[in-house]
């Protein structure tokens, strides 16, 4: 291998984020594979019943949809390739392949900031202007909305794969993280990269802080909103309506701003690493139980689609007899 690398597709880095026995590796190969079935079947399962169930064809169900989108994203870019290393402890990765890795995971992390402030103007549209709901939150608003996301996170993504793919790396290849990192792999590089961790810790603050404070403010709105509400029950049906988008802004809010946001150690590489799993892994499986067991109109959906099911198989059964008789 070259002594820098460079940009050019046939350099490689060397994920050197595990040193465990064999028998360990084999254990977390297993259960990382759980953890990842388990992501992607269950926002496949969102994404599928708020497109065949009719009820759930809203902007908060929509904005869902979108949310468990980028969830299967940012896992599927990074845990596949995690999968493959602990089984054939090949610990290769090209820099083509690294750049593409953060290229989707940055999208998939400044799209879930973005839509979890969209969600939290949704919620506070529901409750403090419910007579107002349908015309502020109409189709083509949320639409572009979503689509602004999308747009906007790719143009940030973009920004910072470009900068790292100019950088030449001439000291280490050996990435200290399971998966390309843009923090750890900007420390590896032997340019001088002062100006773009500063422009990668503004960039951040600004991104993530004004969009949490953005969600904060709603929720002063909203909870000061539901106290006006006379009746327990009312309270009660308001603010459950928000506490599913609450419990996911407070799983994805924590360890994000934790690891991106502390200074940097080499004491807390491997509590940064924990961070990453936990944000990579556990926060996109625990966002569709979040929303199906906290939410009755999830249910009645799974129930509605079910019935129908039922009822097509049915008329199926009855073809051959009715062209019998």
């Amino acid at each position: 291998m070259n002594d820098c690398v460079n940009g050019s597709s046939e350099d490689e880095f060397y994920i050197v984020a595990f040193s465990m026995s064999s028998v360990k590796q084999l254990a977390l190969f297993l259960v990382l594979l759980i953890i990842y079935l388990m992501v992607v079947l269950g926002n496949l399962t969102i994404i599928f019943l708020v497109c065949l169930v009719s009820r759930l064809h809203t902007p908060m169900y929509f904005f869902l949809c979108n949310l468990a989108i980028v969830d299967i994203t940012s896992t599927s870019t990074c845990v596949p390739k995690l999968l493959m290393i602990l089984l054939t402890q090949d610990h290769r990765i090209s820099f083509s392949y690294c750049i593409t890795q953060m290229f989707f995971y940055i999208l998939a992390a400044s799209g879930e900031i973005f839509l979890l402030t969209a969600m939290a103007y949704d919620r506070y549209v529901a409750v403090c202007k419910p007579l107002l709901y349908y015309t502020l939150m109409r189709k083509n608003v949320y639409f572009v909305m979503a689509a602004s996301t999308w747009i906007l996170s790719t143009l940030n993504s973009l920004t910072h794969t470009i900068h790292a793919s100019t950088l030449q790396f001439c000291i280490s290849h050996g990435i200290n993280n399971f998966y390309c990192d843009l923090n750890t792999v900007i420390e590896l590089s032997s340019t001088d990269v002062t100006s773009h961790k500063m422009f990668l810790f503004l960039e951040a603050t600004t991104i993530a802080l004004v969009q949490f404070l953005l969600t904060i403010v709603s929720y002063i709105f909203i909870i000061s909103a539901i106290l006006k509400i006379r009746s327990s029950a009312g309270r009660m049906k308001a603010f459950s309506s928000c506490t599913s988008h609450l419990i996911t802004v407070i799983l994805f809010y924590g360890p994000f701003m934790f690891l991106y946001l502390k200074p940097q150690s080499e004491d807390s590489k491997n509590q940064d690493m924990l961070l990453s799993m936990l944000y990579l892994l556990v926060v996109p499986m625990l966002n569709p139980l979040v929303y199906s067991l906290r939410n009755k109109e999830v249910w009645e959906g799974v129930v509605t689609l079910l019935k129908d099911v039922q009822l097509k198989f049915y008329l199926l059964k009855l073809t051959p007899f009715r062209h019998r008789t």
